[in-house]
């Protein structure tokens, strides 16, 4: 489980961090002073709970709230405050938990034990892929997986759309290369094909991608994906879907037109 912790109070922040290593030992906790730096760190590693004053300078808690759920819907909010007169604001957001301070051990053990969105297994065993808003795709640890080439994104992208269809090199390469030739990136798509493997391979989910000889295919089963949990009807993780997929993908609007009519 990956929690971090925001106040931009010094020794407020200090106290809780204690607390949290005493209650959740074992766990990975980052603690920040600042909303934006939170917000960097959580777009490169999903994190499971999260502990947020409400009133700090550079980014308000309920706004950096919405921010994180953007990242991941799952995510649990916890805010601790001194201030009672925010809690509406807070559960309308169906918060995890509203602490108020000071914070102690037994409050932060009773909220991590009683967390709105449990943590989920998939996680530990399998790749997160996040399609909703912009594409990501997260190791098992939480950690976003950097591709050698931009391209092998767009490809794994394209394959997770396509939910399990074996799709051709040649099908592959006309979306990748819309308007050029593809016949002039034969090299390049078997470049982009041995990354995807290897990246694959290397965050432990090498079963994750089907091949025969010339197609590809993600297998459903092995991954852990936001879009494919919608589709199970599964809304009772948090799971939703508000407008956005996959978008810096053009080729992706077919398919957000028809989440959207959905």
């Amino acid at each position: 489980m990956r929690i971090i912790a925001v106040d931009d109070e010094k020794i407020a922040l200090e106290g809780l961090l204690n607390i949290l290593k005493k209650v959740a030992q074992g766990e990975e906790i980052q603690g920040f002073r600042f909303g934006k730096k939170a917000l960097e760190y959580a777009r490169d590693n999903l994190c499971d709970v999260a502990f947020l004053d409400i009133e700090m300078r550079d980014l308000k808690g309920t706004v950096l709230a919405e921010k994180l759920k953007e990242l991941n819907p799952n995510i649990n909010i916890i805010f601790t405050t001194g201030y009672s007169e925010y809690a509406p604001e807070a559960f309308s957001m169906h918060a995890s938990g509203y602490l108020m301070k000071p914070v102690t051990s037994e409050k932060v053990k009773r909220e991590l034990e009683e967390l709105r969105n449990p943590v989920k297994g998939q996680r530990e065993k399998r790749i997160h892929i996040r399609t909703f808003g912009n594409f990501e795709v997260f190791d098992p640890e939480g950690r976003q997986i950097k591709f050698r080439y931009k391209k092998t994104k767009e490809l794994l992208a394209y394959l997770v759309d396509r939910r399990g269809d074996l799709c051709s090199m040649q099908e592959c390469m006309e979306i990748l290369w819309e308007d050029e030739d593809p016949a002039s990136h034969i090299s390049y798509a078997k470049n982009l094909r041995a990354d995807l493997r290897k990246c694959l391979e290397e965050a432990g989910a090498g079963d994750a991608l089907a091949r025969q000889r010339g197609y590809l295919a993600i297998v459903p089963d092995k991954v852990y994906c936001d879009y494919y949990e919608y589709l199970k009807g599964f809304s009772g993780d948090g799971t939703v879907y508000l407008g956005e997929y996959m978008n810096q993908y053009e080729w992706a609007q077919t398919s957000r037109d028809t989440l959207t009519r959905d």
